[in-house]
């Protein structure tokens, strides 16, 4: 009776939006159109790492899809120069206008035909969207010009052809036709990719994570699954000072200081004065910077970089070992290693055996409590956790992570989020000890996002324990943003034998490649598993080894490939691309981007590889998504209405 009552009070509500039979069967007839349209195109990426131009390119060219749609269109008609001429004026519209304009003779004739050529490819990615979200996704000024040139249909074949050609003549002659070519490749553009899922890590080891975001904020439909990297960029918004520590050890060990500086407002003076002044006689050799283009480096930024990161690297390792200490609940006490070496004979004792150390040079080390902070140490963190705390743009994004952002996603029928569910070697799910609770599985993530969600709503006055969680979700194995059986950072840095380097996965990376696992884990989360997939990054995908992104019979798609350039060597190529379109899956496998100049002047386009289709026997419609599902129940609502009406239950407005 409950539920019949609410129904019914559901429905009087639902009656003021929708006053009389005519309103609610042309909403009905809407719905349903919208509901048997294509689906729209989603787009993964994922392990992004602050590589800014490829990215965007990727977003400036749908993902390929462009390319793909030009080359239907065009065939051979137009010639494989001028398909991508076209293309790259769609993706840099401004920058290739001005390259073009120098170059051409006949200005008229070349936009009549650039204009016709573009609107071909408009209608083309436009065509599995209603008119209204078209019209809408205009936004430059031309949107009732533009509207007529897509939507032009009870014109006859002539006349239509005639009144196409009046529009272009008056755009050309009012001297309208450059603006009309950026607002219509930006809505090429728009239409492309219907949605973005980013399977995390924006953060560390390329230059603009910064502008990364920036970009992400201005994108019209988007959901973020956080990366490792990106927690430990929250944590250090938050004030935690191992997390800060951490951030700033991996923007020197990869030469970026500037997205601290410039990027961000954050003063790393304090640091870099106690770093030069501590280790002046210390060449630093095992911090040099990674750089990856040394003709714009001189030799002395390198040595003064060298010696920020030696710096930052044992303030880090002095507050990590302050918080094991403090949290035993962790379970981390096999990371306090300081306290292992022997400086004098050149050791450290690490799980039970020696190991000789290739740098003894500690100058801050107190013998007595090697976990301690020198007063000038304390003193930099005091100030970095200052400079972080109070960056207005650094909490804008951050603003953006934690409101945009989420552990995992659900997402027509796929599961995204970027590492592991932490497993045992039988299959089952771990039990984790997290803030006095006992949980595994969804339990476990959706504990994990209640406690961030909890970060964020009190940062203003954060929980200690809360914020400094955020950096176990950083660096334990028990972690579903890390997973592995120590972050051998230490290690890498001090102990020349790379057996020590190795850290252990946890069983979930291996187990994952088998259908059983993943079909549990779908219905951990409540999928179905015969239309399901699992979505990770993390892990990059070595494919110039053989393997494959592709695994357990295409149940998991792992799509870290290596966007960042200090991956590229490892996996042999620059990242994947998977597209989820109505025809199915596809996923690409991405060449090295070289830049955006020569992509411009060049006409360079990324190349991508295709690494695996699947394509399904009816082609998928908008009813087959979950806006479908939802559409579905409100014709439903909008069915029983209807009833009400057409009864006299219900009396109609006029």
């Amino acid at each position: 009776m409950e539920n019949e009552y609410n129904k019914q009070k559901y429905l009087k509500l639902l009656s003021k939006e929708y006053q009389n039979i005519n309103e609610v069967a042309e909403e009905i007839i809407n719905l349903q159109a919208i509901v048997n349209l294509p689906k729209g195109t989603e787009i993964f990426l994922s392990d992004i790492h602050g590589e800014y131009e490829p990215f965007v390119h990727i977003l400036n060219n749908g993902g390929g899809i462009i390319k793909n749609k030009i080359n239907d269109i065009f065939g051979d008609t137009i010639t494989q120069k001028e398909r991508a001429t076209l293309a790259t004026l769609i993706y840099y519209p401004e920058e290739k206008l001005k390259l073009i304009k120098q170059e051409i003779e006949d200005k008229e004739e070349w936009y009549t035909i650039t204009l016709y050529r573009l609107i071909k490819v408009a209608k083309k990615v436009s065509s599995k969207y209603t008119r209204s979200k078209v019209r809408k996704a205009i936004n430059n000024g031309f949107e009732y010009v533009i509207d007529e040139l897509l939507h032009a249909q009870t014109l006859q074949e002539e006349d239509k052809e005639r009144y196409y050609k009046a529009i272009i003549k008056n755009i050309i002659e009012l001297k309208q036709a450059d603006s009309f070519i950026i607002a219509i490749a930006d809505l090429i553009k728009r239409m492309a990719i219907d949605h973005l899922h980013i399977i995390g890590d924006i953060y560390d080891r390329g230059k603009h994570p910064d502008l990364v975001i920036e970009k992400l904020k201005k994108f019209h439909s988007i959901d973020m699954q956080w990366g490792n990297h990106d927690i430990c960029w929250m944590g250090a918004s938050c004030g935690n000072k191992a997390s800060i520590a951490t951030v700033v050890r991996n923007c020197a060990r990869y030469n970026n200081i500037e997205i601290l500086e410039e990027g961000y407002g954050i003063n790393t003076r304090p640091l870099s004065t106690f770093a030069i002044e501590t280790y002046k006689e210390d060449d630093c050799l095992n911090f040099m910077p990674k750089v990856y283009d040394d003709s714009k480096y001189d030799k002395s930024d390198k040595a003064i970089i060298a010696k920020i990161h030696k710096a930052i690297t044992i303030i880090q390792f002095k507050l990590e070992g302050q918080l094991i200490k403090k949290h035993p609940e962790y379970h981390l006490e096999h990371r306090l290693l300081l306290d292992k070496m022997d400086l004098k004979k050149g050791y450290v004792i690490l799980e039970g055996e020696k190991y000789e150390l290739n740098d003894i040079n500690f100058p801050t080390l107190n013998p007595k409590d090697v976990y301690q902070l020198t007063k000038e140490e304390d003193e930099v963190v005091q100030r970095l956790c200052e400079s972080f705390r109070h960056s207005q743009k650094l909490e804008e994004h951050m603003k953006f992570l934690y409101q945009k952002g989420e552990l995992y996603t659900i997402f027509n029928s796929n599961l995204l989020f970027h590492a592991c569910i932490p497993m045992k070697e039988d299959g089952s799910f771990q039990e984790v000890e997290f803030l006095g609770k006992k949980v595994k599985g969804k339990k476990y993530f959706d504990l994990v996002n209640e406690t961030i969600e909890k970060v964020y709503i009190n940062k203003e006055n954060p929980e200690e324990e809360l914020i400094d969680i955020m950096w176990f979700l950083w660096i334990s194995s028990n972690s579903p943003f890390f997973g592995k059986s120590k972050m051998a950072t230490f290690e890498s840095y001090f102990i020349s034998d790379k057996k020590t380097h190795k850290e252990e996965k946890n069983p979930y990376y291996y187990l994952s490649s088998q259908e059983e696992i993943c079909n549990k884990i779908l219905k951990e989360f409540g999928l179905k598993e015969k239309e399901s997939h699992i979505v990770n990054g993390h892990i990059p995908v070595k494919a110039k080894e053989g393997e494959s992104p592709v695994r357990a019979n295409g149940k998991m798609l792992v799509i870290d490939g290596g966007f960042a350039k200090s991956y590229q060597v490892k996996t042999g190529n620059a990242g994947y691309i998977l597209t989820y379109n109505s025809y199915g899956l596809l996923l690409s496998q991405n060449k090295p981007f070289e830049s955006v100049e020569k992509a411009i002047k060049e006409e360079k386009d990324i190349i991508s590889e295709i690494v695996v289709k699947k394509t399904g026997i009816t082609r998928k419609t908008v009813g087959d998504t979950d806006i479908g599902k939802k559409l579905k129940r409100e014709i439903e609502d909008l069915l029983e209405l209807l009833k009400i009406y057409q009864l006299g239950q219900l009396k109609q407005a006029n």
